[in-house]
């Protein structure tokens, strides 16, 4: 068996990157979101360098939308010498099909997959421990999110019985990305137009093969223009909260 350098196993990385990022359309009218810029460069490039910073080098990006401007901004831009593998997995093809055409990549080992907007500073070496412990199919990255809003309680008469401003604590756990597979995962996918998130997983749920690693760190997906900007006032930062630092 194969290590990185880092002490964590060798495996592929796959990374969603093709999809339209309609709510960012500001940037994505132009170019892929997966290459909307943050502190100088691509969030892309931001999610691959947490990946290596543990040793994890060997990447699959599945492409889509405007996927031939990911392949050139890489072809001037690889100075991490990342084995980066591109794979056209058509614009319209939905997540779970993306995962499914990367099989051939996969040659029927464990492999780490995650989004292209999101990035967290999740130690990389626990999710793997995490994840050859539960024996399952799929461990899922989850994360809180703390309520932009204040919380009303309303009782009787609608009144307010309790106000919380902006709670975290005990809220919904949700779907962070940055998961572990194994490869029997693509048995749940059955063609181009199946949603990893839908059936799946759901399904993998049933079967008690989905486990969630709790990570209570930081973690933001790029969904609109705040998350962008907010994201870029922290790459441009002294101590960017994604940047691994051993």
């Amino acid at each position: 068996m194969a290590f990185s350098g880092d002490g964590g196993i060798c495996m592929k990385v796959l990374i969603l990157a093709g999809g339209l990022g309609t709510r960012l359309s500001e940037e994505t009218d132009l170019i892929p979101k997966p290459l909307v810029k943050i502190g100088g460069k691509p969030i892309l490039w931001h999610i691959m360098k947490r990946y290596s910073a543990f040793g994890y080098n060997d990447f699959v990006i599945l492409l889509g939308y405007k996927g031939h401007m990911i392949k050139e901004y890489f072809a001037n831009n690889n100075e991490n010498n990342w084995d980066i593998t591109f794979l056209d997995t058509g614009q319209k093809t939905d997540t779970g099909g993306r995962i499914k055409r990367a099989a051939q990549h996969i040659d029927n080992q464990t492999f780490m997959l995650t989004y292209g907007d999101g990035l967290a500073d999740i130690n990389l070496i626990q999710l793997l421990s995490f994840h050859q412990k539960h024996g399952g199919l799929a461990t899922m990255t989850s994360v809180q999110l703390a309520s932009r809003f204040g919380i009303l309680e309303i009782g009787d008469e609608e009144r307010v019985t309790q106000f919380k401003e902006k709670p975290k604590e005990n809220e919904a756990w949700i779907n962070g990305g940055f998961f572990i597979c194994e490869p029997g995962i693509l048995n749940y996918i059955k063609n181009d137009s199946t949603t990893f998130e839908k059936d799946p997983l759901a399904t993998l749920t049933e079967d008690g093969k989905l486990f969630t690693y709790r990570h209570h760190g930081f973690w933001k997906c790029m969904d609109t223009l705040r998350d962008k900007r907010e994201l870029d006032e922290l790459a441009k930062s002294d101590s960017p909260p994604w940047i691994y630092k051993k």
